[in-house]
């Protein structure tokens, strides 16, 4: 009797223990599911759900908050997802927070993440539709792969043809076997490195000479800082318009000269028109220069005569003798 007893208080145990692992593994996958403690409800309106079902996490920046209520296909373009929140994640979540779909690893489960937003916006409130973003489908994924794939694919066909080619080509390889070669390259590379370093040379000369221009050394430093320079250049400049005045106003002055003789010639009156319009004048000017022209070979006649004449025959030779003796300018 007390053994069944016994027996009868471990069975007892037993079931009292299996019923308690019930009910706290009940208790857990409904806390997972969050059908025990106080939640609400967001909405967010997708294109595609990508096989989201009821059941599947919420996460909220990484964090489980929540679990997928349920999946409801409003019309043909747009599926409604409605997810239950633990209410204390209502003074974080915002409603510019965004929902995408992702994976819970490479092949796990569907998941909802939520990811807060920089800019600042009003607490969530229970069924509001938060903005969702698309993300790429794994069927997408797999065919851009695959035209990825179809491009390699062609490239590496190109790539082969181009090696052939340069196998076939006798210059390529002509080029690559001329012992040469490498001796031109060398030299090309030693010029290359001259030219550069005189472009060098050059370069650091020319900061040279505009750190002596702005140090005010030399004549063209001299030049440009020294304020005096600037002062006389105005002075000339000055001095160049007062020159470019005068001459203007004694072309003015030449001009009513020549007006002026211009309307004596015209009106005859003045010296002007009697040198230039008096036909006597000019006729006793020729016969005058005539005269003079006339005197003139007389005179030399005359001196002629004398120096055959006896008596001065003597004066002549004497001064052509003093002529002859007199040094010749220029030696």
């Amino acid at each position: 009797m007390a053994r069944q007893t016994v027996s009868n208080i471990k069975l007892g145990a037993f079931v009292i223990a299996g019923l308690l692992f019930l009910i706290l593994l009940l208790y857990m996958i409904g806390k997972n599911e969050n059908m025990f403690g106080n939640t609400f409800r967001l909405r967010a309106h997708f294109g595609n759900v990508q096989g989201l079902t009821a059941g599947n996490n919420v996460r909220y920046a990484g964090i489980q908050v929540g679990t997928v209520k349920k999946v409801n296909i409003l019309n043909d373009t747009l599926i409604e997802v409605v997810m239950l929140i633990e209410t204390k994640m209502k003074q974080y979540i915002r409603k510019n927070a965004v929902v995408a779909i992702g994976t819970d690893g490479l092949m796990g489960n569907r998941v909802l993440n939520i990811s807060p937003s920089a800019i600042p916006a009003p607490l969530v409130e229970a069924n509001d539709i938060l903005p969702v973003k698309k993300t790429a489908e794994v069927d997408e994924m797999l065919q851009t792969l695959a035209r990825t794939n179809e491009d390699v694919a062609v490239i590496a066909a190109q790539l082969k043809n181009t090696v052939n080619r340069v196998n076939s080509s006798t210059a390529v390889w002509d080029m690559l076997n001329d012992k040469s070669l490498p001796q031109y390259l060398r030299v090309s590379l030693l010029n290359v490195r001259s030219a550069t370093a005189k472009a060098d040379r050059l370069v650091s000369d020319l900061q040279g000479l505009v750190t002596n221009v702005k140090e005010g050394k030399g004549s063209l430093g001299a030049i440009i800082t020294d304020s005096s320079f600037a002062l006389r250049l105005q002075e000339a400049i000055s001095r160049i318009s007062k020159v470019g005045e005068d001459a203007d106003s004694l072309a003015l002055a030449i001009r009513t000269l020549a007006g002026n003789v211009q309307y004596d010639v015209e009106k005859g009156r003045g010296p002007a028109h009697t040198i230039l319009k008096d036909s006597v004048l000019a006729k006793n000017l020729q016969v005058s220069i005539q005269n003079l022209q006339k005197g003139t070979e007389g005179f030399n006649d005359i001196m002629e005569a004398l120096k055959h004449n006896f008596l001065f025959r003597g004066y002549f030779r004497k001064l052509e003798k003093q002529k002859e003796k007199q040094p010749v300018r220029g030696q």
